[in-house]
């Protein structure tokens, strides 16, 4: 995920001055602590503090996945903090291990989607438990695309780094939904769908004013983030939708 070069005109060029490095190492490593900070909050009672917080034991299952997307979490820093180190030889060593932690992701992901949806919960009161579903199982496939071409395009940093930071803010929403917010809890799926899209077009924002330009990741890569929040809403209301639920919690 290299930080020290951006693509202009279809050409990879050196970013021209230490200070927008910098400022690159920066706009990455907020970014990686922000949603890192996001999944402890939504997740801090029932996982990261629950010794403290009294809630019930957490099945096998939803400890792994805690552990998994944790270590995905602390992962994505270090590697951000790896490239503004200039340690870029140990980076893609360690992106053999995020590769397959990414599987590990996909593969506990889904399978906590179906065990929520069996056990009838759901972060957010409003909306029922196979409604929710829809969303952490469309995260995966997203997710994993994303990583894919991100994978695949490795041997161009400004492809690559913006690929990786979409798929990981893209898994943000369960996060969300879970933050005892008054306002979030009752807000239903238009707010928590309003916030989880706020991240990802925040850093795109960010990213196309220092840069001057709207980067081409960014640009389709956010387009299918975007679509996929209210595309999954509408299909996750449909009698089809409810069927292969009921079908896969039975």
């Amino acid at each position: 995920m290299s930080v020290d070069s951006i693509s202009r005109g279809g050409r990879r060029v050196e970013d021209p001055t230490p200070r927008a490095r910098r400022n690159t190492h920066a706009f990455y490593a907020w970014a990686a602590v922000a949603a890192a900070a996001i999944i402890f909050a939504g997740f801090a009672r029932t996982f990261y503090l629950r010794s403290i917080s009294g809630a019930p034991p957490l099945s096998p299952l939803l400890f792994a996945h805690g552990v998994v997307m944790t270590t995905w979490m602390v992962l994505f820093i270090a590697q951000v903090l790896l490239v503004a180190a200039r340690q870029t030889d140990l980076h893609r060593r360690m992106g053999v291990v995020g590769l397959l932690l990414a599987i590990l992701v996909i593969g506990v992901g889904v399978a906590a989607s179906i065990d929520a949806g069996r056990r009838g919960a759901s972060p957010a009161p409003a909306v029922p438990a196979l409604v929710f579903m829809a969303i952490p199982l469309f995260d995966m496939p997203l997710f994993a695309g994303l990583v894919a071409v991100a994978v695949w395009k490795r041997r161009r940093p400004d492809i690559h780094k913006r690929l990786m930071l979409l798929a990981t803010l893209g898994l943000l929403t369960p996060g969300i939904a879970r933050i005892p917010l008054a306002v979030i809890q009752r807000g239903g799926p238009p707010l928590l769908f309003g916030l989880a899209l706020f991240f990802p077009l925040l850093c795109i924002a960010i990213d196309t004013a220092r840069s001057r330009r709207l980067h081409p990741a960014f640009g389709w890569g956010g387009a299918i983030v975007i679509a996929m929040l209210p595309v999954r809403l509408l299909i996750a209301q449909t009698a089809a939708w409810m069927g292969f639920a009921r079908w896969l919690v039975g």
